[in-house]
């Protein structure tokens, strides 16, 4: 019966006559024709006005979160615990994963934290425009990245940040369980700690990170004289770092001088720069 009915919905349109010829309850309405997919991470608009990137999406569409203008006067402070780079308390209060993203969409979305207006590009390479509510997700990413900024070096840190893309398409992909996806989760396994957030009118601030696996010392990191960090030894490795960019440029300079006399070597030696 199913396939009978679906041979004459050409468009959005058409299923919500079909919906209405049926008696089948749907949200949609034909002045508002948004496609909307939603789940406990996030709610997606898509389709009507939002088709056109050139037009600001209506208030009304909203459904998770408030109007950041509309948002409490008041900042609010929420301490997010992580253990092994995942969220498990709010105000120390453990939750289970469900119950702590959800308990997080509710505070947020009354901050108007998590709006997200994008132009995306589809696996099958067309560019769609949508706009998500993602009032949880947003602050658990705030408060593991400014934990990892305690817990990670930097080489790492850049690694993750490029890793981070291929992650997004194994989970986009329905690749939860692949062996890469596993690897990369290892990265934060000494993320644990916590992260105090001030929300305010659709913004998240840290106010504070703490970790008993913290990288970040203030004997060595301190402006004041310190015990362990000599800052007079910046001096030669200054030199010394520069030292490649330095000659490179003395032998850009060199090659100038010699131009006239031997124009085919200085422009063979220039290509070799361009490939450093």
């Amino acid at each position: 019966m199913a396939g009978v009915g679906y041979q004459y919905i050409t468009g959005r349109e058409d299923a919500i006559e079909y919906a209405k010829k049926y008696d089948i309850p749907v949200s949609v309405t034909k002045k508002s024709i948004y496609s909307r997919d939603r789940n406990l991470w996030h709610l997606s608009h898509e389709d009507d006005i939002l088709e056109d990137p050139g037009n600001e999406p209506e208030e009304g569409m909203y459904m998770m979160s408030v109007n950041p203008v509309d948002a409490p006067n008041q900042p609010e402070y929420l301490d997010i615990g992580i253990v092994k780079g995942v969220p498990v308390s709010i105000n120390g209060k453990e939750l289970s994963p469900a119950s702590l993203l959800a308990e997080l969409n509710t505070i947020g979305g009354k901050h108007g934290i998590g709006r997200i207006d994008m132009v995306e590009n589809r696996l099958v390479g067309m560019k769609s425009r949508g706009v998500y509510e993602t009032p949880g997700g947003s602050i658990m990413w705030h408060a593991a990245l400014e934990l990892e900024s305690l817990t990670l070096d930097r080489e790492t840190m850049q690694v993750k940040d490029m890793f981070a893309l291929k992650y997004a398409e194994l989970v986009y992909a329905g690749r939860w369980f692949d062996p890469l996806r596993e690897s990369m989760d290892k990265i934060t396994k000494k993320t644990t700690g916590s992260v105090r957030l001030k929300l305010y009118k659709g913004s998240v601030k840290v106010a504070s990170r703490t970790s008993p696996d913290s990288l970040y010392r203030e004997d060595i990191s301190s402006f004041e004289n310190g015990q362990i960090y000599n800052q007079g030894d910046a001096e030669g490795f200054i030199r010394l770092y520069g030292l490649r960019s330095s000659e490179l440029r003395s032998l850009e300079y060199r090659l100038l001088f010699k131009w006239k006399k031997n124009k085919e070597e200085a422009v063979c030696v220039f290509r070799v720069l361009d490939t450093i």
